[in-house]
């Protein structure tokens, strides 16, 4: 994410298509080589302005109940990315609102961590050398939100949270980098409940994600005009998820009890 030696750069005057090389400056022979930062900003900038259109639609289809903010990753090598950059990625987390309501729940020690956006659940749109990802996490690190899921479903049961997961056919529930997935679509009570047994807030990731292939051979259908808006609307199909997980007033879970 942007730090303070590398602000946040402003998104796009409107939605940009992809081209081959912003995918291209991702793999591993050029990950490393500051002669291409350029392409690589270029590429971030674009990921930014679908990220911010994305927010603006979002705020409207729930008519501002769900006001989101969005962050882009490092475009250089860095220490913090271990001076390569095989993946660009946007995320849209918590607004300011929310992160304030949580930060006054949690005290403020707690609450410096809130700064980095991995540190919320988060929606994003992220792209490496072979494929385009869009997907909902809820990062190791964003304790709160795993916790506050847990305590939905341990409410509520399994029930809502299946049928939001089994509206997704196309995406897949993950956890962490283990090799097992859960098919969005095919979910039922017995493998919510394995996934569950494993899950654990602080020790796994919680990821639900879509990918589009973006192998040299297959780049072309990712090229297209069409294909922003395409993303945009993926990301708010993936906005009950979001909802139903993430601590918030309308979904607080975990210090209402």
């Amino acid at each position: 994410m942007a730090t303070q030696a590398d602000p946040e750069p402003k998104p796009l005057a409107g939605l940009t298509p992809f081209e081959d090389g912003d995918f291209h400056v991702l793999g591993e022979a050029l990950s490393r080589d500051p002669q291409y930062n350029d392409r690589r900003l270029a590429a971030r900038r674009k990921l930014g302005t679908i990220a911010e259109a994305a927010v603006k639609a979002i705020d409207t289809a729930t008519a501002g109940e769900v006001a989101l903010l969005q962050r882009t990753s490092l475009h250089q090598p860095h220490a913090f990315n271990h001076m390569r950059v095989r993946r660009l990625w946007a995320y849209i987390c918590r607004g300011k609102k929310e992160k304030t309501r949580l930060k006054q729940v949690i005290g403020s020690d707690l609450a410096k961590d809130l700064d980095a956006a991995y540190r919320n659940a988060y929606l994003c749109v992220g792209i490496e050398a072979d494929f385009l990802e869009v997907s909902f996490k809820i990062h190791k690190d964003a304790w709160y939100d795993g916790q506050n899921l847990l305590h939905r479903l341990k409410a509520d049961g399994l029930e809502e949270w299946i049928k939001i997961l089994n509206r997704l056919p196309g995406y897949r529930l993950r956890m962490d980098d283990w090799k097992g997935e859960w098919l969005c679509g095919k979910l039922d009570t017995d493998r919510i409940r394995e996934y569950l047994k494993y899950y654990k807030p602080g020790d796994h990731s919680l990821t639900v994600e879509k990918r589009f292939d973006a192998s040299p051979g297959a780049r072309a259908a990712l090229l297209g005009a069409e294909l922003p808006a395409e993303v945009i609307g993926e990301l708010i199909r993936l906005v009950p998820l979001y909802r139903y997980a993430v601590w918030s007033k309308e979904s607080d879970h975990l210090f209402s009890r």
